[in-house]
């Protein structure tokens, strides 16, 4: 959430930040009912100490015997009484519609992000690795799975629906190792701390990381009121939340490796077959909690530990700065890793890192105090996927394609899979 504060000092930077991002100018509607807003508050404000000093001047009166004048005070107190119960009422109400309202606006972008309108206008920051070269044809990762004997699209459908899959066996075996091998270069090279948080959040927590109210369309909600996480961003940055942390302590950085949630599963039509549009998939998540001048070398340092782990699994990949139009809501400042897929010819989003600045913070009244200060600031946080399983399982699958339709195991990943070089097909 933005400072209403900040917006009155900064409309026209707000207006252009908007803009930049394809929205409409809001900041004359805003300060207009911030202005309303500020004058109810004064307004009471002068009936409370009016009220207090009539108080006072009634016991002067009837100590000077003047009955008149204390009947009249009195008078004037009561009335006071009656109006200030409707101001408070009306000042609740416009609090409450300015938040609404500025809980509904983007975070403004940093002034390097590219300004355009969609992928299309993304900027490639570099690429690593080269892809492979091969004398076979390339497959898509349904084919390879489904040819294999692991991967079930029908059986999912019977069970759940659309948008699931089913692993089995060795391809079961390979996205367990991806999500432990992850994790293990994570917490042990890069540290971050290891979390199992909670996979059904409340109201306020998908409140404090941006989801509600705007997204909650996208969103599976329990029959009790909770919500299935999309990512583990918002447990784990709800854990710094009401919190006032000393600065001498951040940077915090958390990973959690969690099922998601998500009603949404991108474009109608695209990506319809095979997993890469999921309502429920793994995902190993990155966040991190700084204090207002780290935020952004921890940006590029967490950039960082996700492409280690494209580049330990020799995945070709790009990283691009996502322009200012297909920015997430709550972001600054993106950087997509893109892997390469040959069975698509295309390259493919497997992990964004994000730096939020303070947006997530006041949601989540999220602060941090320097050794020295009395006042607080709020926090920055972070976020990005380290990376999703997934999608890892597709780039593995189709650019470790052999000639005779097995896969072969990665080397990183074979102290995880028990022995086993090559998925092969089920017997």
């Amino acid at each position: 959430m933005l400072d209403i504060k900040w917006i009155r000092e900064n409309a026209a930077a707000l207006d252009a930040a908007l803009k930049k991002r394809g929205a409409e100018p809001l900041s004359e509607t805003l300060v207009a009912l911030d202005e309303k807003r500020r004058s109810v508050v004064s307004a009471l404000q002068e009936m409370q100490s009016r009220r207090n000093a009539a108080s006072k001047e009634i016991g002067a009166a009837m100590a000077r015997k003047d009955a008149g004048l204390a009947e009249k005070l009195k008078s004037e107190v009561a009335e006071l009484k009656n109006t200030m119960p409707e101001m408070e009422a009306q000042e609740r109400e416009l609090t409450a519609a300015l938040n609404d309202a500025l809980s509904c606006i983007p975070n403004v972008p940093l002034e390097d992000v590219p300004v355009g309108s969609d992928e299309k206008d993304n900027v490639v920051k570099h690429l690593w690795g080269t892809k492979p070269g091969w004398n076979h044809a390339p497959k898509e990762h349904f084919e390879i799975g489904e040819e294999l004997g692991w991967m079930d699209f029908e059986g999912a459908a019977r069970i759940a629906g659309a948008r699931f899959t089913i692993l089995k066996g060795q391809l079961a075996r390979l996205e367990r190792a991806l999500g432990q091998f992850m994790l293990d270069v994570h917490t042990t090279e890069h540290g971050y701390l290891e979390v199992q948080p909670p996979l059904l959040v409340r109201d306020d927590a998908m409140y404090g990381t941006g989801q509600l109210p705007k997204f909650a369309e996208d969103l599976f909600r329990t029959t009790d009121g909770r919500w299935l996480i999309p990512t583990a961003e918002v447990p784990l940055t709800n854990l710094v939340r009401e919190e006032i942390l000393e600065q001498d302590k951040l940077p915090l950085r958390f990973t959690a490796l969690t099922p998601c949630f998500r009603s949404e599963a991108g474009s109608a039509g695209r990506d319809t077959r095979g997993m890469l549009r999921q309502h429920q998939f793994m995902k190993c998540e990155l966040v991190s909690i700084t204090d207002a001048d780290s935020s952004l070398d921890e940006h590029e340092r967490m950039t960082a530990c996700a492409e280690e782990i494209l580049k330990r699994l020799g995945l070709h990949y790009r990283v691009v700065t996502l322009c200012t139009g297909d920015m997430g809501f709550g972001a600054r400042k993106t950087y997509d890793l893109e892997v390469w897929l040959p069975g698509q010819d295309s390259y493919r989003e497997i992990s964004s890192c994000s730096v939020c600045g303070d947006f997530q913070a006041r949601r989540m009244n999220a602060r941090y105090r320097g050794k020295d200060d009395k006042a607080t600031k709020f926090v920055h946080t972070l976020n990005g996927s380290g990376v999703a399983l997934g999608r890892a399982l597709i780039a593995v699958v189709e650019n470790y394609l052999n000639e005779d339709g097995s896969v072969t195991v990665p080397d990183v990943l074979l102290p995880y899979m028990g022995g086993l070089k090559k998925i092969e097909r089920a017997a």
